[in-house]
């Protein structure tokens, strides 16, 4: 069915009542948006920082009165003197949204021999080392650079027979593609069960037997070590967790690092630098990935 949006341009510190006023109306949604195209990156954690011109978008059913809405809102912006900027509502015509992102997910070519082909489609090199997937409700579809940047270490580093640990698997997109690359067998460790779900899925998708890989939310129940660490999640956690990481690979093993931006990349190597000697930066629109190997 159709909905009726709204978007209040509004500060941060207006954000919230703006939100309370919104759901109280009957709003089914309530998203915060960048006004002025202001990028916000990794936050400190424990905190939620917000664009310094921020537009506060709320979804209602279609038959909703937008005259007493906009009214049932003009008071509160009023009554609590709020700073915001004109308010607009947009009818927006209902989509299958499932099918609108099928349609922009379009193979993906992740160095020499592998590609990353979406399951609904074709791969378009036969030949190559096609990597069926499906993402389900986990993160990882190769076309983050993140993403892309340990896939490209992979299809460049797998020699075959390997062991692999996905630490933060996702999709399971990197431990499984490191099979199909020729690794023996990988793990992959997620805190989200979907994640675990997702791999699952992917690994029956693209043939690889189940005594390829597994698949846990408990760390305890890994390999004490491996012949090549991925990790591709985020600055903080790869920082607080680079002891346990490292704790995991081989001696003179490698490792791959992502999910770092550029300006976070010497921090997270300080992390690392009692048990990693560390290859050249590699960069991908303001993202970093970091190799190495285990000293």
């Amino acid at each position: 069915m159709p909905w009726l949006q709204i978007r209040i341009p509004t500060l941060p510190e207006h954000t919230e009542m703006l939100e309370d006023a919104l759901l109280i109306a009957g709003c089914q949604a309530v998203t915060l948006l960048d006004s002025k195209d202001q990028p916000v990156f990794e936050p400190i954690r424990g905190t939620t920082p917000l664009w310094q011109q921020t537009t506060v978008q709320g979804l209602f059913e279609e038959d909703v009165d937008t005259p007493q809405l906009l009214e049932q809102i003009s008071t509160v912006i009023k009554e609590n003197q709020l700073q915001t900027g004109t308010i607009t509502t947009e009818i927006l015509e209902d989509k299958d949204w499932e099918r609108e992102w099928m349609s922009n997910f379009k193979p993906i070519q992740c160095g020499e021999k592998l590609w990353i082909v979406p399951s609904w489609t074709d791969a378009p090199d036969t030949n190559a080392v096609n990597l069926k997937l499906d993402p389900g409700l986990a993160f990882g579809t190769g076309t983050h650079p993140t993403t892309f940047l340990c896939l490209e270490w992979l299809d460049k580093n797998v020699n075959g027979g390997e062991s692999v640990l996905d630490y933060g698997c996702g999709s399971g997109i990197l431990g499984l593609a490191a099979i199909l690359l020729g690794s023996a067998r990988m793990d992959g460790l997620d805190i989200d069960p979907q994640a675990l779900i997702a791999t699952k899925n992917n690994a029956q998708a693209n043939g690889i037997n189940d005594d390829q890989y597994r698949v846990t939310t408990e760390p305890g129940e890994l390999d004490a070590q491996y012949d090549i660490v991925v990790a591709n999640i985020l600055a903080g956690p790869l920082c607080d967790l680079s002891e346990s990481i490292c704790r995991h690979l081989k001696p003179n093993a490698p490792i791959v690092l992502s999910g770092i931006l550029a300006h976070q990349a010497e921090t997270v190597m300080q992390a690392y630098q009692p048990w990693i000697n560390f290859d050249p930066v590699a960069e991908k629109e303001g993202w970093i990935r970091l190799s190495g190997s285990r000293k």
